[in-house]
């Protein structure tokens, strides 16, 4: 758990230069972009706009579901850009961290003065 909890900070990192950088008021696909290129500087792995398949009864099912990024295979970032996070982004999140059979997940809202207090940490 301790690489994880490094690679979370090395996010929130690379998310706050983002903010810094573009402050608030954009469309989520600006952030997510400037956000994958920060990451891949500091030499992570970043998937953008994977899918994410629904297992029934054994079969992979595409349902349209895709993970905003995922980093070294296995923090799932969820981003948004809105006036304030709503319990419904939270469990979009935790079903993708299920989905996924991920353990642990950021939900980043760049539509905030200060991205501290629109980042929240989600674990399965």
């Amino acid at each position: 758990m301790a690489k994880l909890n490094r690679l979370t900070d090395q996010v929130i990192g690379a998310a706050i230069q983002v903010h810094r950088a573009l402050g608030p008021g954009l469309l989520e696909s600006a952030y997510e972009a400037c956000l994958v290129y920060e990451l891949s500087q500091l030499g992570l792995e970043v998937e953008s706009q994977r899918a994410l398949p629904v297992a029934n009864r054994g079969v992979q099912l595409e349902c349209g579901y895709r993970l905003d990024l995922l980093v070294e295979k296995q923090l799932i970032i969820e981003l948004k850009a809105v006036d304030r996070l709503l319990p419904i982004h939270s469990a979009q999140l935790l079903s993708y961290l299920k989905l996924s059979s991920k353990k642990l997940g950021l939900l980043i809202n760049f539509n905030v003065n200060l991205l501290k207090d629109g980042v929240v940490r989600i674990a399965n």
